[in-house]
């Protein structure tokens, strides 16, 4: 143990980062993730506050022989896969300075920022990079696994607008990570996830956004569900391309715009949200409720991009205790909306959600090689499915149903695979099939950088030389 201690000592003398063992007051709070059905004791917690600092502790993790885990602040890994038992945690947390050059259109944003962080600082200027829909969300596993939300459909992935990086290697080199600097690492880290290395900062391309914005949201209940998917599949086909689009199945918040016999009602939300003209998103909106009965309540209103952002952060509390999985489908077929209707009707947490993004516009316009981003960029809807309980109670029943639920959607899919950012311990084997003919580039690449594997708290992608 005296040796252990030591090394640990040594560690701290090293850093100038805030190091943590079991030994120290704070230990408990150190080791928790987002995720609250994850309980795992690392031997170290290591706060960095620079990439200098990174490089040292994963030096001294690779000559102790320390599993690394790595994590931001946001520690939203569903997995766990930001903490780990007996092994090292590298907290990106101290490492998040958003700076934005308004005249370049170019943000530079370190490792370990929220996007909440991010999208107050970018929209402080009137732009915006295309990012995910919770605000305490970490950019670092959004930007490497793909990064979709509300912009996509405009401007695409996160991972497309990804201009540069600073990445410390498995040697503990800290190296730029660009089109003209280290081009096929620069490409790996756009969708390949925290296979090669810790992204200390990200440089990405802004784009003018808001800051006002319109936000369309239509719910109905089950009983009106199957049609509900039915239009919205008539209205996905010819969305205007300042128009973003999804629905969601979830339990009516206790929000003021909700009338109160409806809150806690299980039902499916169209949610449209437009950001160009007025005309172009009301017309939207009048399609969907021309075609479908009253909606039980609506809420359509301008706002702000930012509050947009935060719309379902109170729905995804930190200590939530989550299993989620994820698919795509090509469209709201009428056997996939057979199926989605009956296993949601199933949800029993009231915070369990089901969610369905519209992938299309510069999604699919994107260049398909340009990125190592996974499952193709054919139009489609990735579908979110989230069982979440405030406790450890009624957390297996929500991991039942999930499994079911994906299960039975499953035939209707596009392919075997998955968004990187959503697979669960038990989905390791979809990963090769989830980047396709990019797999074997990303193992290649993977030999070049980290070729024991030292990054492997992921979807990995093994090293094959």
């Amino acid at each position: 143990m005296t040796q252990v201690i030591s090394r640990f000592d040594e560690l701290r003398a090293a850093l100038d980062g805030a190091v943590v063992t079991p030994d120290d007051p704070g230990y408990d709070e150190a080791r928790q993730v987002w995720n609250g059905s994850i309980d795992r004791r690392p031997a170290v917690v290591a706060y960095c506050t620079s990439a200098e600092d990174v490089a040292t502790a994963v030096s001294y993790a690779r000559e102790a022989s320390l599993e690394i885990s790595v994590r931001s602040a946001g520690a939203h890994s569903a997995s766990g896969m930001g903490v780990g038992d007996a092994g090292i945690v590298i907290d990106l947390s101290r490492i998040g300075d958003v700076v934005v050059d308004p005249t370049a259109r170019r943000a530079r944003i370190g490792g370990g920022a929220l996007q909440r962080d991010v999208d107050a600082a970018t929209q402080a200027h009137g732009l915006a990079v295309p990012l995910g829909e919770i605000g305490h969300t970490g950019i670092g596993g959004i930007a490497t696994g793909g990064g979709m939300g509300w912009l996509t459909r405009q401007y695409g992935l996160t991972c497309d607008n990804l201009v540069a990086a600073q990445v410390v290697l498995a040697d503990g080199r800290i190296v730029r990570a660009a089109p003209d600097e280290n081009p096929d690492l620069f490409w790996a880290i756009r969708g390949g996830g925290g296979n090669f290395g810790v992204i200390t900062e990200f440089e990405v391309a802004l784009h003018e956004v808001g800051p006002q914005v319109e936000l369309g949201m239509l719910f109905y209940g089950m009983d009106d569900a199957a049609d509900a998917l039915r239009v919205a599949r008539d209205v996905i086909a010819d969305l205007p391309p300042d128009v973003s689009f999804e629905a969601v199945f979830l339990h009516a918040p206790p929000e003021p715009f909700v009338p109160e016999e409806h809150r806690g009602r299980l039902g499916v939300a169209i949610a449209v949200v437009g950001f160009g003209t007025e005309e172009s998103h009301r017309g939207v909106v009048g399609r969907v409720r021309d075609a479908l009965p009253p909606a039980l309540w609506e809420l359509v209103t301008p706002m702000p991009f930012t509050a947009l952002q935060l719309m379902f952060d109170e729905g995804f509390p930190w200590g939530t205790h989550t299993y989620e999985k994820s698919l795509d489908l090509a469209s709201f077929t009428d056997g996939a909306v057979d199926v989605i209707v009956e296993h949601a009707g199933r949800m029993a947490s009231p915070m369990s959600a089901l969610f369905f993004y519209v992938l299309s516009g510069a999604f699919s316009t994107a260049e398909e090689e340009a990125t190592a981003f996974g499952g193709g960029r054919s139009p489609r809807l990735c579908v979110f499915i989230v069982g979440m309980t405030p406790g450890a109670e009624g957390l297996a029943d929500e991991r039942v149903w999930v499994r079911g639920f994906y299960d039975a959607l499953m035939p209707h899919a596009i392919s075997r695979g998955g968004y990187v950012n959503e697979m669960m311990p038990d989905d390791v084997h979809r990963v090769p099939a989830s980047y396709g003919s990019k797999y074997a580039r990303l193992a290649r690449i993977k030999a070049a950088y980290d070729p024991e594997n030292l990054f492997h708290r992921n979807a990995n992608i093994p090293p094959v030389a």
